[in-house]
């Protein structure tokens, strides 16, 4: 078996070796990075937060997996004011990864998935280094890493050892199931959560169907609602991709939710209804409390594919950089705040209440020929779309997949467009607030790619991460 992986942190490649030299497939070699990735780069990922992936079995379709967790059932939405806070107790909603670890296992991976993170029980157990992603992140993030006893009390060390979400990688490698009814479920209350244990016992992981759009022959797969696929779908392609960003942005800010609250019209999230061909729209009003706030996203990508056709684009987060604020510390497990991206008003799609969940950044995708596959994810908070749709048009033609995901972009975020050195203004941007910052930028994405073209594998890691990208064995 022959895999070609892209991860941003070198231990996850290395997990990923570890299960292809055991027999394993894409799907191995994914979920093993993805789970040595919540150990070396707990800023951005972690069981505590996330998980959606698109994953295409050899010769089947591609099938999207949706691990998003809800909002407790006994929220009180009128205690939380005028604004979700940013952080704390109340952004943590259901952890999703572990079950969406499951799904994706269930999707047609080797080995059993106790054998997949035992790379990474080792690793947490034995200590890692800080990575200069990481180590960057503790710094910026020093003041929310002091405030709480868990994160303290192991982001702060020279090497990260961490015993116990070791036992808790061990626990799930034995019985993901045991994660939703274990220590996290009264740890997370001891920190002033609502979430009960009916809500953690709640949880599933969806798989169904993706989105699709075929564009130059090649068709995009990419997660729907509550994810943000439909805005790359939009804007994949596109001749005026600025203009068509800032009418997608829009559309996504205005309807993107939880189709389990409400119907969600995705014909206006893909710019397919007459209005939103108009011209870009005006430049908004400074923000109101209930706004979208413009979070990067701290969140890591995985891609891999082999050689008998399976394909796996797998994304999971924490959301910002260490999530809530919060390490749960009988689990050692970092917290998402993911619930921070509510809204509160009622008549919002992406309003919070009971059990449902959150509009989603998280935008893995998957591109399909008759003879090629491409899997691709970053990065990147509320920009992914446009950081993706940036590489798009070349991601079946470009020689050196490494090359492409390494060069400059832009990043528009609500009327703000920063640009990277050696990016001219591209046309659409007025209104807008333009900044030329002096060198490779993280908010430009970490982009993760992972190809087979007419049967020869390859892949690319975006040199703004610590990653590698390899063809194992």
């Amino acid at each position: 078996m022959t895999v070609a992986v892209a991860a941003p942190h070198p231990d996850a490649v290395e997990a990923a070796r570890a299960v292809v030299a055991d027999g394993g497939n894409a799907f191995d070699a994914a979920l093993a990075a993805a789970a040595a990735l919540t150990v070396a780069y707990p800023h951005q990922c972690s069981v505590g937060g996330d998980l959606v992936a698109m994953v295409r079995p050899a010769h089947s379709p591609v099938r999207a997996v949706l691990s998003i967790g809800a909002a407790a059932r006994a929220v009180d939405v009128a205690a939380l004011g005028d604004r979700m806070p940013v952080r704390g107790p109340q952004t943590v909603t259901v952890p999703g990864v572990v079950a969406g670890w499951a799904a994706v296992h269930g999707l047609g991976a080797r080995l059993p998935l106790g054998k997949l993170l035992a790379f990474s029980v080792r690793l947490a157990a034995d200590g890692v280094d800080v990575a200069p992603g990481l180590r960057a992140a503790i710094a910026a993030g020093s003041d929310v890493i002091r405030a709480d006893p868990g994160l303290s009390a192991v982001m702060l060390q020279p090497r990260l050892v961490q015993q116990a979400l070791a036992e808790t990688l061990a626990a799930i490698g034995r019985d993901w199931r045991s994660f939703y009814t274990g220590p996290i479920v009264a740890g997370v209350r001891a920190l002033g959560s609502p979430l009960a244990e009916e809500d953690f016992a709640a949880h599933v992981a969806e798989v169904g169907d993706p989105l699709r759009t075929v564009v130059g022959g090649v068709t995009w797969h990419a997660a729907p609602p509550p994810v943000q696929g439909a805005t790359f779908l939009a804007v994949a392609g596109s001749r005026s991709l600025l203009a068509d960003s800032r009418r997608a942005q829009s559309a996504r800010d205005a309807f993107l939710g939880d189709p389990r609250s409400g119907p969600i019209p995705l014909s206006n999230l893909l710019l397919r209804t007459p209005e939103q061909a108009s011209p870009v729209p005006e430049p908004r009003p400074p923000s109101a409390p209930d706004r979208m706030r413009r979070a990067s996203g701290d969140t890591v990508a995985v891609t891999a594919v082999d050689d008998e056709g399976n394909a796996i684009a797998l994304i999971q987060s924490v959301f910002e950089s260490f999530g809530a604020g919060l390490l749960e510390p009988s689990t050692g497990v970092v917290l998402h705040n993911r619930g921070s991206s509510f809204r509160l008003d009622p008549s919002h799609p992406g309003h919070i209440a009971p059990g449902v969940r959150p509009p989603h950044t998280l935008c893995p995708a998957i591109a399909t020929t008759a003879d090629s596959v491409i899997a691709l994810g970053c990065q990147g908070g509320r920009a992914q779309p446009w950081i993706l749709a940036q590489l798009a048009s070349e991601v079946l033609s470009a020689d050196d997949p490494g090359e492409l995901v390494a060069r400059p972009r832009w990043i528009l975020r609500g009327d703000d467009l920063m640009l990277e050195p050696g990016v001219p203004v591209p046309p659409g941007a007025d209104g807008l607030t333009v900044t030329t910052v002096p060198g490779p930028h993280d908010d430009a994405g970490h982009v993760q790619m992972s190809r087979s073209r007419s049967g020869r594998l390859d892949a690319g890691s975006d040199p703004r991460a610590d990653g590698l990208a390899a063809v194992l064995p």
